[in-house]
């Protein structure tokens, strides 16, 4: 498959510190690839060397062909960014800040306006091109950040954390709009801390923590390679861990939370294995995620 991206030995430093530390990864044409990782993981810092907000420390970037280090000027121009802030003007009305953001494209007049007028009903804001920012939603402004980034038609997106905030009803809406863009052929990368966006959206996953690559793979892999089908959860006092860890170790592999243990099966284990050893009556027994996933090979929440 043809790669739009291109990262090999990525770093960004701070001073002494690798906020990313010899990253290698490569996104395809057409797909949605995620990167996911806790505050801190190095994701926002990738993300800023991609688009263009942060230099790149050493290492190799290759965006839409270009090098990142040589051609960043030309790359903006062929990418659209929703970043996490909205960095919308408050001083200009809906339609305004679209037509100053199209003016750095240097297109005629006439097709910006005409590109707003159809992004704006594209996003269902038609209604509300003369209204102030202030005036509008959390989930309108994201819509409008979203609209602002297809104004120059890019085949390639950047999207930092790109529903954070929203009600469900509109984080709902905007997973349909990408999509659609997605099956459009425009290709899709994203930042995001809610497990089931990134199931929902993504193709493939780039897992990170400290800098460097835990994991990739398409979420259902993931989940599957890494954890299996199911995950086991009890309940057990603070006086008990150390008696029930000897009852599995061994047997499961587990880890300790704050408030008990989870077990994450072998291919050859069943739910039933763990209730029959642990005969805890504060037994949880679910569909595993990606947040297992984390966990298991790093000993982390992702949501901690």
């Amino acid at each position: 498959m043809k790669s739009v991206i291109e990262a090999t030995n990525l770093i960004k430093s701070y001073n002494s510190f690798h906020a990313v530390n010899g990253l290698s990864f490569q996104v395809h044409e057409g797909e949605c690839f995620g990167l996911l990782g806790p505050n801190g993981a190095g994701k926002s810092s990738t993300f800023k060397m991609m688009y263009g907000s942060a230099r790149i420390s050493e290492g190799d970037l290759y965006i839409l062909g270009l090098n990142a280090k040589l051609h960043m000027s030309k790359i903006k121009a062929l990418i659209g960014v929703v970043p996490q802030e909205n960095g919308l003007d408050p001083d200009f009305s809906v339609m305004d800040n679209l037509l100053i953001y199209g003016n750095y494209f240097r297109l005629p007049k006439l097709t910006i306006r005409n590109r707003a007028m159809e992004l704006l009903a594209m996003m269902q804001l038609e209604d509300h091109a003369e209204k102030q920012i202030e005036q509008l939603s959390g989930g309108m402004k994201r819509r409008l950040v979203l609209a602002r980034a297809l104004l120059s038609k890019p085949k390639l997106i950047f999207l930092d954390e790109p529903t954070t905030g929203l009600d469900p009803q509109a984080r709902g809406w905007i997973w349909d709009e990408l999509r659609a863009l997605q099956k459009s052929g425009t290709t899709l990368v994203l930042t995001t801390h809610y497990m089931e966006e990134a199931e929902v959206l993504c193709d493939r996953l780039l897992i990170m923590n400290n800098g460097q690559m835990m994991a990739e793979g398409s979420p259902d892999d993931l989940i599957l390679n890494h954890v299996g089908k199911e995950v086991i959860e009890f309940e057990v006092s603070p006086k008990e861990i150390e008696y029930f860890i000897q009852k599995i170790e061994g047997k499961f592999v587990y880890q300790v939370m704050r408030a008990g243990l989870k077990l994450f099966l072998r291919g050859d284990q069943t739910p039933r294995d763990a209730i029959n050893e642990i005969s805890s009556p504060n037994i949880t027994m679910r569909k595993a995620s990606l947040n297992d996933v984390f966990l298991k090979i790093s000993g982390n929440e992702l949501n901690d």
